[in-house]
């Protein structure tokens, strides 16, 4: 049933109140390994439901173009201060719907149309909104791309510094959606001041990570801050942009009215919410957990012959070149997710396989974490991986569905924030 209970919708609207309660259920019954997911608290979900979705507040608390803000300003000003405190910066701003639109002010208040700037390249774990061809992002400004190392799957900072010297961008992007290792967040620091350049660190991924002292800081070396509230900061689905107070004003004029009118105050409501769980020191063992519990898996998997990019993992997330599986990621992909397993197919670097149909995979463990999984249960998540990939390069559909039960059988003994099954 889900929790808070939904008992007006499943009146009023029992079709889409039966799809929630299908998607609750998948939700408890499957081995969550996107990094970029996570399970929010019963609080969060309270909050995101509240008759907070009613009112518009477009400006900023004190200079509304709206009235009624009484009750407003004083949950987003909330935010904003518990940002502050648990990152230890200057500004923040906890309007941008998501991140790619946080990320699309940053070139708004800082670049315009036609400028360099300068990113890892999204085959080597980017993101789309860091300049890939594809994305606006790459439409209206000239993205360099620097790459990791063929040898060692790592950032190769040498080239990033030798492009930088050469290209001269107005903005550096540190930061992706598939990178496995720490970022040196002083390295690049000392290349953009070299060039002249704002360095701009995308956390998305590992906010959860800093906040809980799992990952280093970029406070102190990045000039901006972009980061979305949920993956492994566990909030709802929204975004932040941080700063030092020398680029308060320009990132606030672009978030409104540059790009957006009034924020989602529910969604604001469950940002203040998860940012003080995540100052709890339950929060910080969490954050520990769930590396520990990525490089348990990793370590499985390579026990296991499988090729993990860079050799390993020093955060959440855990990128694997499927090549001598002799499957594509995506076909490997879709047969986990039968099984029970749920994460993405994903290039790799290098990669000679199209992107529809990548050599890779993505996974991590931030998900997992919260259920309760420890190191104890990652060599049988892994186990369960390398069946259901061998199942799959043989049409075994009879493997995958005896893995999902195995998979609906251990989950059973760990809660899940929102649903639980129907007492008997």
């Amino acid at each position: 049933m889900h929790q808070p209970p939904l008992p007006d919708l499943t009146r009023n609207d029992p079709e889409v109140a039966t799809l929630i309660e299908a998607e609750a259920r998948r939700q408890f019954e499957t081995i969550r390994l996107i990094p970029s997911e996570n399970y929010v608290s019963t609080a969060v979900l309270e909050a995101c439901s509240s008759v907070l979705t009613n009112k518009y507040s477009e400006g900023y608390p004190g200079k509304r173009y709206y009235e009624g803000q009484q009750v407003i300003d004083p949950i987003e000003e909330l935010a904003i201060e518990r940002a502050k405190a648990l990152f230890g910066v200057e500004h923040v701003n906890v309007q941008p719907y998501s991140g790619s639109p946080a990320n699309l002010a940053i070139y708004l208040a800082f670049a315009s149309p036609g400028d360099t700037i300068m990113s890892v390249e999204l085959a080597h774990g980017g993101h789309l909104t860091h300049g890939s061809p594809v994305s606006i992002t790459g439409k209206w400004f000239r993205p360099v791309h620097y790459h990791v190392r063929r040898d060692t799957g790592r950032i190769d900072l040498d080239q990033a510094r030798d492009l930088a010297r050469a290209e001269r961008p107005k903005l550096i992007f540190c930061g992706g959606t598939a990178l496995p290792r720490t970022i040196d967040f002083p390295a690049f620091a000392e290349i953009a001041r070299e060039v002249g350049a704002i360095l701009v660190a995308d956390i998305s991924h590992i906010a959860g990570l800093i906040a809980g002292g799992a990952h280093p800081s970029p406070v102190g070396y990045a000039d901006v801050i972009s980061t979305t509230t949920h993956k492994t900061l566990r909030g709802p689905r929204g975004a932040m942009l941080m700063s030092t107070a020398e680029h308060a004003t320009a990132l606030d004029k672009a978030v409104f009215p540059g790009l957006q009118g009034g924020p989602h105050n529910h969604t604001t409501a469950g940002i203040a919410v998860a940012l003080r769980e995540a100052s709890l020191p339950d929060f910080r063992r969490y954050a520990h957990q769930t590396v520990a519990n990525a490089k348990a898996l990793a370590a499985a998997l390579i026990e296991r012959g499988y090729d993990l990019v860079s050799g390993g993992t020093d955060n959440h997330l855990i990128l694997i070149d499927l090549t001598r599986q002799e499957i594509g990621g995506k076909p490997a992909a879709k047969a986990l997710d039968r099984a029970g397993i749920e994460l993405n197919f994903n290039t790799v670097p290098y990669d000679p396989r199209k992107p529809w149909n990548p050599s890779g995979i993505r996974l991590g463990t931030p998900a997992v974490t919260t259920r309760g999984l420890t190191e104890e249960q990652m060599p049988q998540i892994a186990a369960w991986i390398d069946e259901a990939i061998q199942a799959a390069r043989k049409d075994d559909e009879a493997t995958l569905t005896r893995i999902r039960g195995e998979v609906r059988e251990l989950l059973a003994a760990y809660p899940m924030p929102g649903w639980a099954p129907t007492p008997a």
